[in-house]
């Protein structure tokens, strides 16, 4: 096991260790926190993505919170007269963790020129009638956008999982003192739930996980990718699903759970594989790999048990 040190699609995760601060463990672990390591899906049967059926990056936020002793206000605005009369309250008193925002609005960003269904958090610093600064942890520290700009960016219109437009945590507040093994201790019991499934969770029609669904990704790649897909894959999903793989690894060994970190490696070596044999055109190599991956979710699954 070799852990991972370099840029990648973290954006709540660094958004969350910005806003908790100098007592914040590392963006990898509050990956890990989140349960986005732990699932495979096919969102509507077409999309693939490499994080539990039923997660989403609001849901995981809460859960890493929680793990690791904080509470914070979470709020929604109807309109961005009120969304801008909250945002600039609430970071008098500090930075705030806003998001999801639609990532094609955000115009800061070399070549976004529009909604793209593309998710992101961002921590804001400043904010009045006229301009937003914020870090961006997609490379853009200090970061500003004219505030009309970043107010219809931050409706986040286009993002399905939003439950409020112009979502914002704030007032962060430690309530009891954790450690990082600690928090990760607690979290395996939902690591397990969200391998198997939950039962708590609503799924979108047409969505499949786990096994059935790297193997439904399989039989697409064999039989051709659409565009789309493919781009995903390769720009997005595989890298941050090996990444989330290679932190779970590196947590579970240093909870002392070698078999979990095991799988966990050899999950992510499998998934981080992809990238290359799918820009390559490597698809028969893509599918086999693909099987390979698909029992070792129920496995990791009975390891942490």
């Amino acid at each position: 096991m070799h852990p991972y040190i370099g840029s990648g699609p973290y954006c709540y995760a660094n958004s969350l260790a910005m806003v908790l601060g100098s007592t914040a463990p590392s963006p990898s672990v509050i990956e890990v926190l989140t349960g986005s390591p732990f699932g495979f899906e096919l969102l509507a049967g077409r999309l693939p993505l490499f994080d539990p059926y039923g997660w989403d990056p609001d849901r995981g936020l809460d859960d890493a919170i929680a793990l690791l002793g904080w509470t914070c206000r979470r709020q929604g605005a109807d309109d961005d007269e009120q969304a801008l009369v909250m945002l600039r309250d609430a970071v008098k008193a500090g930075p705030i963790l806003a998001g999801p925002v639609e990532m094609g609005l955000l115009y800061h960003l070399p070549g976004m020129s529009g909604p793209i269904e593309a998710d992101h958090f961002v921590t804001v610093l400043e904010a009045d009638e006229k301009i937003i600064r914020f870090h961006d942890p997609h490379g853009h520290p200090y970061a500003t956008l004219p505030t009309g700009d970043f107010l219809a960016a931050w409706r986040a219109d286009t993002i399905a999982y939003r439950t409020t437009p112009y979502t914002m945590r704030s007032e962060f507040q430690r309530v009891r003192e954790v450690t990082t093994e600690a928090a990760l201790h607690t979290a395996l019991p939902g690591a397990v739930a969200w391998l198997r499934g939950r039962d708590d969770l609503t799924v979108p029609p047409g969505t499949i996980a786990g096994a059935a669904a790297v193997d439904r990704l399989a039989g697409m790649i064999t039989g051709g990718l659409d565009p789309q897909v493919h781009g995903h894959l390769v720009h997005f999903a595989i890298r941050v699903g090996a990444r989330r793989l290679t932190d779970a690894a590196t947590s579970f060994a240093d909870l002392g759970h070698h078999q979990a970190a095991a799988v966990a490696t050899r999950q992510a070596r499998l998934v981080g594989s992809l990238q290359y044999e799918l820009v390559a055109g490597l698809t028969t190599s893509a599918a086999e790999t693909l099987r390979r991956l698909a029992p070792t979710y129920e496995e990791l699954a009975t390891v942490l048990c």
